[in-house]
């Protein structure tokens, strides 16, 4: 009657920790995030919350077959705001996020895959505006809008420019035909493809102060075999022409 019972006490211990161990353990091997950020990365409701096949662009498609090639399983969610996505990938264990500027104050928090994609840190005036700049300095005088938590408006708070942030970078297209901001620091191509879906079209470009590449960023934690595998199958896309394929559908 013992030996019975400890067989079925031992057999629920079993039960258990397969139970306890299945919920512990991550049904992907990686937990990607994104954000609105067309046409890199877009919900295809438009909102700020989807996941998986819910999501397009270009960054989106770029990674799927990125993970499909290296054989690595992943889980998707595109959601708002941008510094909560941030900090999910920093500080969670098999988390990443994309697309990121690749920038030396980040370089050592994150492990990185790409570029998937060029970034050109642009000033945008209305069509009709008399501003010339031809340094970044003489933007100081002018009112101008940035997205909050970007490395663009992280960049200009740094130099002192205090930027008027919004939780949209969209957002800025319409106060700057409504006169509410002189210039927007935008990204180039997201800043006019944004403006576009807003219904906001002619604007100019009055400055082009920064080039970055936009990457794939994964917690410290994810393993570099990992991080290694994505980055050839990232470079076997672009050289059998696959990302640049990718490109030509959105722009």
């Amino acid at each position: 009657m013992l030996k019975r019972f400890l067989v079925v006490l031992a057999s629920a211990a079993v039960v258990l920790f397969n139970s306890v161990h299945a919920a512990e353990s991550p049904a992907t091997d990686l937990v990607l995030l994104t954000e609105n950020f067309p046409p890199y990365n877009m919900a295809k409701n438009g909102k700020n919350f989807a996941q998986d096949e819910n999501i397009n662009g270009i960054a989106t498609d770029i990674v799927r077959e990125m993970f499909k090639r290296a054989d690595i399983t992943y889980s998707l969610t595109l959601r708002f705001p941008w510094e909560r996505v941030y900090k999910l990938a920093l500080e969670k264990p098999g988390y990443g996020v994309f697309v990121m500027a690749r920038l030396p104050d980040r370089e050592k928090l994150f492990k990185w895959v790409g570029p998937i994609g060029p970034d050109d840190w642009i000033m945008l005036a209305k069509a009709d505006s008399k501003i010339s700049l031809d340094t970044l300095e003489q933007a100081r005088k002018y009112r101008i809008g940035a997205y909050k938590g970007d490395a663009i408006a992280e960049t200009l708070t740094k130099q002192g420019l205090k930027p008027i942030v919004v939780l949209r970078d969209q957002d800025n297209a319409k106060k700057l035909v409504n006169g509410q901001i002189d210039l927007w620091a935008t990204g180039d191509p997201a800043g006019r493809y944004l403006a576009r879906q807003d219904g906001v079209n002619g604007l100019k470009t009055v400055l082009r102060f920064n080039s970055a590449e936009l990457y794939l960023a994964l917690n410290k934690e994810v393993p570099d075999a990992t991080v290694v595998k994505l980055q050839a199958a990232l470079d076997q896309m672009r050289k059998d022409g696959m990302v640049d394929e990718i490109m030509g559908r959105y722009l």
